[in-house]
């Protein structure tokens, strides 16, 4: 059974930093496509950062210079670095896994930027 837990999210002030991880169980961990997407209120899930299998990372243009996604293969797990933060960043951020024949999704952590 394949299970995507993510941690780390937090209420944080505008300006702050905080590094989500999303562990991963249950998947041949290193043949996959990992992704952190967010959801605010209202809005539609959207792509925040993608790393792929030979660690090539892209990112949505409004993170760019302030967002990293890396990943560890030995500890099955994903990270999104995000520093710089604004309240625009409040969502629920969600790691996304797919090998192109499978998709799976976390639970989500709640990240709220707000002084």
């Amino acid at each position: 059974q394949v299970q995507l837990v993510e941690s780390g999210g937090g209420l944080v002030q505008p300006g702050g930093s905080l590094r989500l991880s999303c562990a991963a169980s249950g998947m041949m961990f290193s043949r996959y496509a990992m992704a952190w997407y967010r959801q605010a209120p209202g809005n539609q899930r959207e792509l925040v950062a993608r790393i792929n299998t030979g660690n090539a990372a892209t990112y949505h243009d409004s993170v760019m210079g302030r967002f990293t996604i890396s990943r560890d293969n030995a500890k099955n797990t994903v990270y999104l670095q995000t520093n710089s933060l604004k309240a625009e960043d409040t969502a629920v951020y969600y790691c996304h896994a797919t090998d192109m024949y499978r998709e799976y999704w976390g639970q989500g952590t709640q990240v709220t930027v707000s002084s």
